[in-house]
């Protein structure tokens, strides 16, 4: 019986993690209609967007209790970005044009 009392369900801890997401999106309201340069605002929309998503994650996700879940989360995101990076160079050449980029086919 004592083992069952120590548990807790954990409820009020979501309810108080929902609220601050709810904070974050009324700054982030704040945060738009302000007049504020967009180097400004870009910068901190992003980072108010980053905790934002770091707290859903780790809570309405339960990455907070399973690490190796988390790790594989971390790893994953990290490859994706990296991934996406590999397109650009040819961005590059779509902007600049290459020397076959006019050949027309017949």
């Amino acid at each position: 019986m004592a083992m069952a009392e120590t548990h807790k369900s954990g409820t009020g801890r979501y309810v108080v993690v929902y609220i601050f997401i709810l904070v974050i999106a009324a700054l982030q309201f704040v945060i738009a209609y302000s007049n504020i340069t967009a180097p400004q605002m870009f910068g901190r929309m992003l980072f108010l967007a980053v905790v934002e998503a770091t707290l859903a994650l780790l809570f309405f996700m339960h990455l907070s209790d399973n690490h190796s879940l988390l790790w594989f989360v971390v790893i994953f995101t990290v490859f994706v970005l990296l991934a996406m990076q590999y397109g650009w160079t040819d961005s590059f050449r779509v902007l600049l044009g290459a020397p076959w980029s006019n050949y027309t086919k017949y």
